[in-house]
């Protein structure tokens, strides 16, 4: 049964996000803002935790295409294969911000991720995420709980959320009303660069 929890996207509780990172480092799962939709996280290292959040979007672990959600650039390289250029300079002038960029996987993904050949990077506009993931000390893996099919309110109402995702996650984070409109996600595995979604995220980056 997830606890709920009330933190204010301008001055987060350090306490607060302390007991969150103790949560992830135990394998709980999280619903948390950003500055799209609301994410379904865990911790990248937890197998058991992203066996779990797998699970629950009822798919195979190393099929799924989850986002990894970093604090900054810095540690890029432990995830992503070395980059041109260009391409840092897009993420760079992009980020913190409502895209996902997918690029190649590196050879030292972890474990549960050593069969993908792509990885999806998302560094949201957003502090409570950004304090978790830094205190955290690695990635969150995440995957939003926008439903394609229809815009539906609790997907925006972290009450409602709760309500939904109550017997599912181990903690839901009230940071306020949450977008409807997910990140732009931008591919950039090939030689040219993809717009697989157009979301909130502007194109004019590229």
């Amino acid at each position: 049964m997830a606890e709920f929890v009330k933190i204010y996207e301008e001055n987060p509780n350090p306490k607060e996000i302390k007991r969150i990172v103790t949560i992830l480092k135990k394998g709980g799962l999280i619903i948390y803002p950003t500055d799209t939709v609301y994410g379904l996280g865990c911790d990248i290292t937890n197998v058991k935790a992203l066996e779990r959040i797998a699970r629950i979007k009822d798919v195979k672990l190393e099929k799924a295409n989850f986002s990894f959600v970093c604090h900054d650039l810095s540690n890029l390289s432990d995830y992503v294969k070395q980059i041109d250029t260009s391409t840092f300079k897009i993420l760079k002038r992009a980020l913190p911000g409502p895209y996902t960029f997918i690029l190649p996987g590196s050879k030292t993904l972890p474990k549960a991720f050593k069969k993908k050949k792509t990885v999806g990077i998302r560094i949201p506009n957003n502090t409570i995420a950004l304090d978790i993931v830094r205190e955290l000390g690695n990635p969150i893996v995440s995957t939003s709980i926008y439903d394609e099919d229809e815009v539906i309110e609790y997907t925006t109402n972290p009450e409602l959320i709760l309500e939904k995702w109550f017997n599912l996650v181990d903690l839901v984070i009230d940071g306020g009303y949450g977008d409807n409109e997910p990140s732009t996600i931008i591919d950039f595995s090939e030689d040219e660069p993809f717009v697989v979604r157009e979301g909130k995220g502007s194109l004019e980056i590229l």
